[in-house]
């Protein structure tokens, strides 16, 4: 079971991921809302790997197509959130300096996710590790 300090840095993790992406936002400098399209990506990028390991029977496989495909998803799912605000800075939609600050709370989210799937996916309630 995961400790209260991995569960208190991983939200103080997502709120300073949040901080950047409203930052970017948010200033007077930029006001303008665009990346907070990013949130969808946030919500969608942990369900094609937790949809996985529920279909996933855990046998002695080395490779299994289900667990390729949903990372190849989540892949593909995190690589456009850090493209959306390279393009909508391409078009002048919103700053560079926007831009950074959003790039910055992507990374800080999604090594949030990252590290929750690290620290509370190991313990699962059926193991062939307990015999």
């Amino acid at each position: 079971m995961a400790g209260i300090k991995a569960l208190i840095s991983l939200s103080f993790g997502g709120a300073i991921g949040l901080m950047f992406l409203m930052l970017g936002c948010a200033l007077p400098v930029y006001d303008k809302y665009w990346p907070l399209f990013l949130l969808f990506f946030y919500i969608l990028s942990p369900i094609p790997y937790c949809i996985s390991r529920r279909v996933v029977d855990d046998t002695d496989s080395a490779s299994n197509a289900c667990k390729e495909l949903a990372i190849f998803l989540t892949t593909g799912i995190v690589i456009s959130a850090f493209g959306l605000p390279i393009v909508f800075a391409r078009a002048e939609v919103i700053a560079w300096g926007a831009c950074a600050l959003v790039l910055t709370g992507n990374v800080v989210i999604f090594s949030t996710i990252l590290g929750f799937f690290i620290v509370f996916g190991s313990n699962d309630d059926f193991s062939w590790q307990q015999w």
